[in-house]
């Protein structure tokens, strides 16, 4: 891959392998799954991505961000966007170890997938952009998922106007329910990125709508700053006049569409930062 991307270095789609309903390890009492997107095998050596989906932890699924994991494959990575436990199913931490499991599987199965397992990067929106920056902090959230052989160590994190704070309410005031009812200040504190030691925080791309009613964009700008100020590698872009999933919004209707929709009028700028970051990163 070439230390700068280009649009020109895309493969074609359909040289891409999609597989659906992966089995990469267990979350809790059942299967978790995901979804692969695979490019040719022209070297072992290339990396690889985990994307998160979003959905306030409590509702989504893979296929919110599989213009991410079609882009970025054909961009040279190879992609994981796997599934997790959401809230209704299981409290905080059940997410967050999922999302590692999930990394620790595209390493225990590099060979068959062709990869580097020191050029493993994450992203994710929202509450996937949350966890992706979770997975990226020093904790022991590790679980029992599988392939415990494996470091869930990874070496770029991208996270797309994610809280970096967990609080017992969303902003319209309604109960968060990530966390179980008895859960302490310090519980959810442990489940907060901004709260953990950052001085040796991976490369970090972080992306917001500057107007996001949902998740504000001071939190975004308290993270960056701190971690400007440890030192860290980090690349912040603030999108005027846009709200939350600013990505998604479309110039021909009304809901949210996938990233890569011809109607989706900022998406195509920001897969582009996302494929440029990670390019230069991993």
């Amino acid at each position: 891959m070439s230390a700068a991307f280009s649009d020109s270095d895309l493969l074609p789609v359909e040289e891409i392998r999609q597989q659906e309903d992966v089995v990469i390890g267990r979350a809790g009492d059942r299967d978790l799954v995901g979804t692969l997107y695979v490019p040719p095998c022209v070297q072992a050596t290339r990396p690889a991505m985990v994307i998160i989906h979003g959905g306030g932890w409590r509702k989504g699924s893979t296929r919110g961000v599989s213009g991410f994991g079609e882009f970025l494959s054909r961009a040279g990575f190879v992609c994981l966007c796997p599934s997790y436990r959401l809230s209704g199913e299981a409290h905080w931490p059940a997410q967050i170890e999922d999302v590692k499991c999930a990394i620790r599987y595209l390493k225990t199965n590099r060979k068959q997938l062709g990869l580097n397992k020191e050029r493993v990067g994450i992203t994710g929106d929202s509450a996937g952009g949350h966890l992706a920056l979770m997975a990226a902090v020093n904790s022991s959230f590790e679980g029992s998922g599988g392939h415990m052989g494996e470091s869930s160590h990874v070496k770029a994190v991208g996270a797309m106007y994610g809280p970096i704070r967990v609080r017992k309410t969303r902003a319209d005031g309604s109960p968060l329910g990530l966390l179980k009812p008895t859960a302490t200040d310090a519980d959810y504190a442990s489940a907060s990125p901004i709260h953990y030691d950052l001085t040796e925080f991976p490369p970090c791309l972080l992306i917001h709508g500057a107007d996001d009613p949902a998740v504000p964009l001071s939190g975004t700008l308290e993270f960056y700053t701190k971690l400007v100020e440890l030192g860290r590698t980090v690349e912040l872009h603030s999108f005027a006049g846009e709200g939350h999933a600013f990505d998604r919004r479309s110039s021909t209707q009304e809901r949210m569409v996938d990233i890569l929709d011809p109607s989706s009028i900022s998406g195509p700028t920001v897969i582009r930062l996302i494929a440029r970051f990670f390019t230069k990163y991993l």
